[in-house]
């Protein structure tokens, strides 16, 4: 796979970088947000690992100007800004990982090839696909095994959410904020009651359960059945 990472720290890139072309991706190197921008509009890469803070044009601008530009690439957030609200700030931009330094290789490897596994959104068709499921983000349709599924508006907000995070512990936090739009608990059991819903619909006829409860944390699809 080919990548890109933007990073201003001579050190960290080296290193990121080599252990990356160990483990057999093609790796190109920026030193700056305005030629890390430049690369990522015009090499093709497969994935973007990202510092937030750059010179000249910071990694916030970088992503939001990608996305604002039809530019789908996964991008991994890699900084010393570690704060929740740095993370929120970086994945609301478009990220759609966030790691934070120090961090171990190995977990960096691993985030790595969860986002080269994960499907991908094209420009073109403006589809979404795991597992059995399908969401046309066009049309804002569902389909599970080709079988049309109808869903509230909201259904359909947490079902995008949770496939956009496939292979994630989704939180209930984070489905609050970002299904919701909730900065603070209501203290009800409202992402509790739509999940039974959603399964609800999504399981009819027997199908197997694709939303997983992970006991303490929160919710996940798995990216293979």
């Amino acid at each position: 796979m080919k990548i890109l990472i933007i990073e201003d720290d001579h050190e960290t890139g080296d290193y990121v970088s080599a252990g990356l072309k160990e483990a057999g991706h093609n790796v190109d190197l920026a030193i700056d947000g305005y030629e890390g921008l430049l690369c990522a509009k015009e090499g093709h890469y497969d994935l973007l690992i990202i510092d937030r803070m750059l010179p000249y044009l910071d990694g916030l601008t970088i992503v939001k100007t990608l996305r604002s530009s039809g530019c789908n690439t996964p991008v991994l957030f890699l900084t010393t800004m570690c704060g929740i609200d740095d993370r929120v700030e970086g994945l609301n931009a478009g990220a759609d990982d966030y790691l934070v330094k120090p961090f171990a290789f190995s977990e960096l490897a691993a985030r790595v090839n969860a986002l080269l596994r994960r499907p991908r959104e094209t420009a073109e068709l403006k589809v979404l696909q795991v597992q059995d499921i399908e969401l046309d983000l066009l049309k804002r349709l569902v389909r599970r095994d080709r079988q049309l599924i109808d869903l509230q508006p909201t259904e359909y907000r947490l079902l995008e959410y949770l496939v956009r995070h496939a292979g994630q512990v989704v939180t209930r936090t984070m489905l609050l904020e970002n299904v919701w739009d909730f900065h603070f608990d209501p203290q009800t059991n409202i992402v509790e009651t739509h999940i039974s819903r959603l399964r609800s619909k999504l399981n009819a006829g027997g199908k197997p359960d694709i939303i997983q409860t992970v006991r303490g944390a929160g919710y996940m699809i798995h990216e293979t059945a």
